[in-house]
C-alpha cells in the first residue's frame, strides 16, 4: 500500500466540504424538478455562497486555530462575550427544526418504497 493512499486529496476534502455544506440531495432534487437549467443556478451558487463561504471559514479557523468552539469563539474574539452567546444560541435553535425534519428523509423514501 502506497503511502499516498493514506491521506486525503484536494478534491476528497473539497467533496466532504461540499456535502455537509449543500449535500447531495439538494443536487439530485433540484436536477429532478428543474432539468438541465438547473446548473446555471449551481454556478450562482458556487460564486455567491461556496467560495465566500470557504474563503471566510478558512480565514476564521486560521486565525483563531488555538480556540476549539466555532462561531462563538470567533464571534467572541472579535467582539463581545454577549453576541457571541447570541451566536451560539442561535446556532443551537436553528438545529432545532433542522433535527426534527431530518428523519422524514428517510421516512418518505421508505413509504415510496412500499407502493412498488
Amino acid at each position: 500500500m502506497k503511502k499516498d493512499q493514506n491521506q486525503l486529496t484536494w478534491l476528497m476534502v473539497s467533496l466532504i466540504a461540499f456535502n455537509m455544506v449543500w449535500g447531495l440531495g439538494n443536487v439530485v432534487n433540484n436536477y429532478s424538478q428543474q432539468g438541465i437549467s438547473v446548473i446555471v443556478s449551481w454556478i450562482l451558487i458556487l460564486a455567491i455562497y461556496f467560495i465566500p463561504y470557504a474563503l471566510i471559514v478558512g480565514q476564521l479557523g486560521s486565525t483563531f486555530k488555538e480556540s476549539g468552539g466555532g462561531v462563538s469563539d470567533w464571534v467572541e474574539k472579535t467582539s463581545t462575550k454577549r453576541l457571541a452567546y447570541f451566536a451560539a444560541w442561535t446556532y443551537w435553535v436553528v438545529h432545532i427544526p433542522y433535527l426534527a425534519q431530518k428523519p422524514q428523509g428517510v421516512l418518505i423514501p421508505l413509504g415510496y418504497s412500499g407502493e412498488w
